[in-house]
């Protein structure tokens, strides 16, 4: 009886602890090394690098090569492998996130959050059950597409700007924008319950466009650097406004900030030391510029260099909540709470990066293996475009062994030395990629 009665406080207790507000900024394009905290010197980023500062920097924190493949994978904790959604889902694109697909927003929901999205969606729009109100977010604000104009939304002569998933027109900067409804939801956050703000910004993304009072303190640049430094300095002060409201609203505290680029950067973007750019999975396409940050939960000052991936954190943030990871579906991420807060090892024994299945990496430790037989897949891509995909596939020699921890600019291939654990890394490659689903999985 006794033990019966300790069971029944030890759950009321934890069902009455207080669950975090979860806010997660997805900044598009950034490079690994355009902010202050990763190294970055000629973009003053004050507000990210303070929060940096203050949470755990995740040095070894793998993306996608692209977009919409890295949505899936924060949405889903699942590889792309077994969304489909290797690719960019383009405008009016007849396919998107699967829907029997269950997101990080609908278990949140279910868990008892508010759940919001304000910024880039880019996982189908071509049918309502594809868009945000109806994969799990109760308030929607902002755009589908990628790469619209940041004045007038319009991507490719299409309008592209909405509230919960009705067409607005509103006018304004877009990244002003996407901070100021942060800031509205956050105001009107109920305190009976946690909230959950998705805010996937489409700064730093082209086209390169920024009210010409960012540009001012970078007389020193030019070109696309400039242009590149005024948008990722609005994106700062966005990020700045966002944390004050939560301070004002007193719940600072009681919130676990997660920063992360959702690929490499693309020129003009810096990806020092790593190797390429966006649309790689050399390092500097895969690995993205992240951090952590929930006062007093996790340590400050850490520069972890475990390796984990996107699909993480819908399991750390799932169990965080108190929700369940019960689902028809099963999960490749896995839960990195330790990590942050007791630099724990990587609960990976080996971490996948996908950019096809033709071309895929898996890195098991300090060793990362790239294995190419061919260009990226893209079935909507016009002929001129799949000729210069099939160019770009041979970047990648067949095979491609790097120790990252001697070499992380990937600049020597050890293939032809390490045999055997060529062989064993191919076979965990392998195992992984066995049940891959087709590009594109469509209704």
């Amino acid at each position: 009886m006794k033990s019966l009665l300790f069971l029944a406080l030890t759950a009321t207790l934890a069902a009455a602890a207080p669950r975090p507000n979860v806010v997660f900024f997805l900044i598009d394009d950034l490079g690994y090394a355009d902010c202050g905290f990763n190294g970055g010197t000629d973009i003053k980023t004050p507000n990210i690098d303070k929060l940096a500062a203050e949470g755990a920097i995740l040095e070894n924190h793998y993306v996608q090569p692209v977009c919409s493949p890295t949505r899936a994978s924060l949405m889903t904790g699942r590889y792309v492998s077994h969304t489909g959604v290797y690719t960019i889902v383009r405008p009016h694109s007849k396919w998107g996130l699967p829907l029997e697909e269950r997101t990080l927003a609908n278990a949140l929901k279910d868990a008892g959050y508010t759940t919001a999205i304000t910024g880039k969606w880019h996982l189908g729009e071509f049918q309502d059950a594809y868009k945000p109100t109806s994969r799990g977010f109760e308030h929607q604000h902002g755009h589908y597409f990628g790469a619209i104009d940041y004045f007038t939304h319009v991507r490719d002569g299409s309008h592209d700007w909405y509230h919960d998933d009705k067409e607005l027109k509103e006018e304004g900067y877009s990244t002003h924008l996407v901070a100021k409804e942060a800031v509205r939801l956050i105001e009107a956050q109920s305190k009976d319950k946690p909230l959950f703000l998705y805010m996937p910004f489409n700064g730093v993304h082209s086209p390169m466009q920024v009210p010409d009072s960012y540009l001012q303190p970078y007389g020193s640049l030019t070109g696309g650097r400039k242009q590149l430094a005024g948008m990722l300095a609005a994106v700062d002060e966005a990020i700045g406004q966002v944390v004050a409201a939560l301070e004002k609203q007193g719940m600072r505290a009681n919130t676990l900030i997660v920063f992360s680029a959702d690929n490499g950067g693309p020129p003009p973007g810096s990806n020092t030391p790593l190797r390429d750019f966006k649309g790689s999975i050399y390092e500097g396409g895969v690995r993205g510029a992240a951090f952590a940050n929930w006062p007093g939960k996790i340590p400050g000052g850490q520069r972890l260099t475990a390796p984990m991936h996107i699909i993480d954190w819908y399991p750390t943030l799932v169990k965080l909540a108190g929700g369940t990871l019960e689902q028809k579906l099963p999960l490749d991420g896995r839960d990195i709470w330790p990590v942050l807060t007791e630099k724990a090892p990587s609960p990976h024994d080996a971490i996948l990066s996908a950019q096809s299945i033709q071309n895929a990496a898996v890195r098991m430790g300090d060793w990362k293996l790239i294995v190419s037989s061919g260009a990226v897949e893209d079935d909507e891509a016009p002929k001129k475009k799949k000729a210069k995909a099939k160019a770009k596939g041979g970047k990648y020699e067949p095979v491609m062994l790097f120790n990252l921890a001697a070499d992380p600019s990937e600049k020597t291939n050890l293939a032809a030395k390490e045999p055997e654990r060529v062989a064993t890394m191919k076979a965990k490659l392998a195992e992984l990629l066995k049940d891959a689903v087709p590009l594109g999985v469509k209704p």
